[in-house]
């Protein structure tokens, strides 16, 4: 069983993975449409276009604090560390980059153990805030589902048994299965649930246009 978890179906999760990508980016395409701007620009759009790339996502990034950031700082904070930490563990975990030198040869730089362990906490902290408001803020309460319950759960599981894994706590080959079993999981629903945000995102700042784009973007809904 640990060896068909470990093999085969690793290579099935990421298969799945990487075609849910090109389908979700296909679907972009077609669901949106090519911007025409009949409308000549205005003395702002026009000061925008001559800014450097690097000038208009900082502008983008200036115009968040208008919104979430003076309403709830806290909860930005604490979203901003989750998904850096949610991202960059994984990746530069030594033990996940071992694994992939010895399956394809290719290895990434990887953080200390203590490094990643502590980052690993820091994302499930951040996880128990996300469900806290959830289960105790009336009006967050009020517009989840559970749906919003389970795709929390397939984000933190991988991080909660892996954390329990490097510990050694309980049965350790029972919590290692499990902790490939959830990265397998979380890997195939990335592309087909509200966790494909974390990849999309800046796709979506980038060409649609809108209020909340980096740039002036070239695409509509």
């Amino acid at each position: 069983m640990l060896n068909f978890v470990q093999g085969h179906l690793i290579s099935i999760a990421f298969i799945v993975f990487i075609l849910g990508l090109v389908y979700q980016g296909i679907q972009f395409f077609k669901l949106t449409k090519k911007k025409e701007w009949c409308v000549p620009p205005s003395s702002i759009e026009i000061k925008r276009e001559k800014m450097t790339t690097q000038q208009r996502i900082l502008e983008g990034l200036r115009s968040l604090n208008g919104n979430l950031w003076k309403t709830d700082p806290a909860l930005t904070f604490i979203t901003v560390v989750f998904h850096i930490c949610l991202i960059a563990t994984p990746l530069f975990l030594l033990g996940h980059n071992i694994l992939l030198d010895q399956s394809w040869g290719v290895r990434l730089f990887s953080f200390p153990e203590s490094l990643s362990d502590l980052l690993t906490l820091i994302v499930l902290i951040c996880g128990v805030y996300f469900l806290g408001r959830r289960l105790f803020l009336a009006r967050v309460r009020a517009i989840s589902s559970v749906y919003d319950y389970i795709v929390l759960l397939i984000a933190l599981a991988p991080f909660l048994t892996g954390f329990l894994a490097y510990h050694q706590w309980f049965d350790y080959e029972i919590v290692i299965l499990l902790h490939i079993l959830s990265g397998q999981l979380m890997l195939i629903t990335i592309p087909f649930t509200k966790l494909g945000h974390m990849l999309f995102f800046f796709l979506y700042r980038f060409l649609i246009g809108s209020e909340y784009s980096f740039v002036r973007g070239s695409r509509t809904w």
